[in-house]
């Protein structure tokens, strides 16, 4: 039953987090801007690492709870992964934000730039999804 229920509760935790954040400390939830804060030199970074040790300490947490089973562990070589990383990171910087604060958060404040940026990110990765498996075989 626990396993059926978690994105569901999951989903409400984010939601509910993101909208606290907003409420009380008049701030969006977007991972890519915390982080990147978070390593520069910025005079209210606390709040920051808690919220990143929070995200590294749910996942752990949620296991170790419920004994969950952990996800397969990836295939993938470690420079492919670093490269996506990297990409990923860049285009973050790009598109001035993240899936975490454009879709979850500049939605929910019905923001036009979030909307273009979310739909562009669904779109690049449902084309990408395609070009992988169904022109290129699958890499």
């Amino acid at each position: 039953m626990l396993t059926y229920s978690t994105p569901l509760i999951g989903g409400l935790i984010i939601g509910i987090a993101a909208s606290a954040m907003l409420y009380f400390i008049g701030r969006i939830a977007g991972i890519s801007g915390i982080v990147w804060s978070a390593i520069s030199a910025r005079a209210d970074n606390s709040w920051r690492w808690l919220f990143i040790s929070g995200l590294l300490a749910g996942p752990i947490l949620y296991h170790a709870l419920f004994n969950a089973p952990y996800p397969a562990a990836s295939d993938l070589p470690w420079w492919q992964a670093a490269a996506g990383g990297l990409l990923v990171g860049i285009g973050t910087k790009l598109g001035s934000g993240c899936t975490s604060g454009h879709a979850v958060c500049g939605l929910g404040r019905l923001s036009l730039r979030s909307l273009l940026a979310t739909v562009t990110f669904m779109t690049s990765g449902m084309v990408t999804v395609y070009v992988i498996r169904h022109l290129l075989g699958g890499l």
